[in-house]
């Protein structure tokens, strides 16, 4: 499912355009690729999710928001242009909405356009639709790589060997990773934007726990893999069409060592849902970072 996880840590769009106050808030804007709704603010007493945690404890939590589509382009488009994929049509990974909007007002491009500098990094827009006239500056990307050590390269390996394995436990020190720089850039940015004297709008697009779940080993040690819960209903639902089931090379499926079978044994299944937990960690702990440099800036405050 592509549904991304948003969190606003500051907004007020009446505050914005300076309808309310001459004092306008700034808006740092966290976007978590994949993130089901299975956090402890969820009620998930197993998985470790505490700086999220902590965040929706002093905001607003919805528990009952729904995806418009569960693919990556469409739903984040939905949410940054406000209007459905059969408006904006963005169906799939291959469409920009400027195609069919080209005159839509996006979401930083409306602080934009409102006097706020706007700075985007990591994934906001799906990879390779980024929208500049959401930005006052090129968007920033880490350098660092997704994690995937376990590729073949090699002349004739299939896309299954080329993407390597869907789980992947690394003893690396977080920055080394996408997320972990991601991180280190964000904070360099608050120093950076702390002095800027227009308010701003900050995006930071975090891209675990997408598949492939590749994390520091630190996170995968968070959790005992025989105690994961497993899904109870591992199994279609009652009277649902066949073509609305996952046939042929899914996304899962299309990585190296993934068993062909739509049932996936327990024991596969278990270092999956292992993989996925270590990523929202990591993510989490990214996003902690994130928030307790926000606050020894004294920025929390607006």
């Amino acid at each position: 499912m592509r549904i991304p996880f948003f969190i606003i840590a500051s907004v007020a769009l009446g505050l914005a355009v300076g309808y309310a106050s001459e004092s306008r808030s700034n808006i740092l804007f966290i976007a978590v690729d994949d993130l089901r709704p299975e956090l402890g603010c969820d009620g998930n007493e197993f998985i470790k999710s505490p700086n999220i945690d902590n965040l929706a404890k002093q905001g607003l939590l919805f528990n009952r928001a729904y995806c418009q589509q569960a693919v990556c382009s469409p739903s984040r488009t939905s949410v940054l242009t406000g209007t459905r994929p059969d408006t904006n049509k963005v169906w799939d990974l291959a469409t920009h909405f400027r195609k069919a909007l080209p005159e839509v007002i996006a979401l930083p491009q409306f602080f934009k356009n409102a006097g706020y500098y706007t700075r985007g990094m990591g994934k906001i827009y799906h990879h390779g639709f980024d929208d500049p006239a959401s930005w006052s500056a090129p968007t920033l990307y880490p350098n660092a790589p997704q994690g995937r050590t376990r590729q073949s390269s090699a002349p004739g390996a299939t896309k299954a060997e080329r993407r390597g394995p869907a789980v992947e436990n690394v003893d690396v020190p977080d920055e080394s990773l996408h997320d972990g720089e991601l991180a280190n850039m964000a904070i360099t940015a608050l120093h950076e934007l702390k002095s800027k004297s227009e308010p701003f709008f900050l995006g930071v697009g975090f891209i675990r726990p997408h598949l492939p779940f590749i994390s520091p080993k630190k996170y995968w040690d968070l959790y005992d893999r025989a105690k994961i819960p497993l899904a109870t209903n591992p199994f279609p639902p009652v009277g649902a069409p066949e073509y609305a089931l996952v046939r042929g090379p899914a996304e899962l499926r299309s990585y190296k060592g993934t068993p062909d079978a739509r049932e996936l044994p327990e024991p596969f299944a278990r270092e999956v849902k292992h993989g996925y937990y270590a990523a929202v960690s990591f993510v989490d702990a990214q996003i902690g970072r994130l928030l307790d440099e926000l606050e020894r800036l004294g920025m929390r405050e607006n």
